[in-house]
């Protein structure tokens, strides 16, 4: 029986009056305290430098890519801020250089930072980012030629397709044919420079280049000398015209 009773919901009405205007009153106060904070919006905090190479190894226990796999999750969320999504276009690219440098020299068998310096940083519209990382790359290029001779590939491409910068695009393409010379490196790669130099109108320089090229007898791979034979006398039908 007494179970029962303690089962049973009271009424409102046997709720005391001062019960009531104690209830009500801490509604309004609850609403007042509400309206009177300050409304928080959403901004962009600015890009961190990152902390020494050193730092944070200590901080990971000596586990360096461990850390550099956490920095690359933690830099690619980056422009997911809570409350606001950011555009690639609105973070500091001098910043983020020092991000992937960074991540680099923690794994430096790692390809993620150059992977997104080309793929995503550099993929941007903004000229002037898309220069920056271009120029990152190209610093990192010369730096080890054979393994990241790739990212300067399409560096070069990204120069004369979107840049329409074709100085540019020649001058990493000219880097590959000099710097990127181990036998793994395809032709098309190491060739990109007379392709240029031929939409340029610079015929007569890019026959002498191919011609060059045949006569050295350093060229052995069948698809490059194919390639070239082909290429050199598309040159000369141009002159002639």
């Amino acid at each position: 029986m007494f179970a029962s009773l303690l089962s049973k919901d009271r009424p409102v009405r046997d709720v005391p009056v001062v019960a009531k205007l104690f209830l009500m009153l801490a509604f309004i106060v609850q609403l007042l305290w509400h309206s009177q904070q300050e409304i928080k919006r959403a901004s962009a905090e600015d890009l961190p430098a990152p902390m020494s190479v050193d730092a944070y190894k200590l901080v990971s226990l000596n586990e360096p890519i461990a850390m550099s796999k956490l920095l690359n999750l933690w830099l690619q969320a980056f422009d997911n801020q809570p409350g606001i999504s950011l555009s690639f276009h609105q973070l500091d690219y001098q910043q983020i250089t020092k991000w992937l440098d960074t991540i680099m020299a923690l794994d430096p068998e790692g390809y993620y930072p150059m992977l997104v310096a080309a793929r995503v940083y550099g993929s941007v519209t903004d000229k002037t980012r898309q220069r920056i990382m271009l120029d990152y790359i190209f610093r990192k290029f010369n730096q080890d030629p054979i393994r990241h001779w790739r990212w300067l590939a399409h560096a070069s491409t990204v120069a004369k397709h979107n840049l329409k910068d074709m100085p540019l695009a020649l001058k990493y393409a000219r880097a590959l044919a000099e710097k990127a010379t181990a036998e793994h490196v395809p032709y098309w790669a190491r060739d990109m420079h007379i392709i240029l130099l031929e939409d340029m109108g610079e015929i007569e320089t890019a026959k002498v280049l191919v011609g060059a090229l045949l006569e050295s007898g350093a060229v052995n791979d069948p698809y490059e000398l194919n390639f070239l034979t082909e290429k050199i006398h598309e040159l000369e039908d141009k002159s002639t015209k």
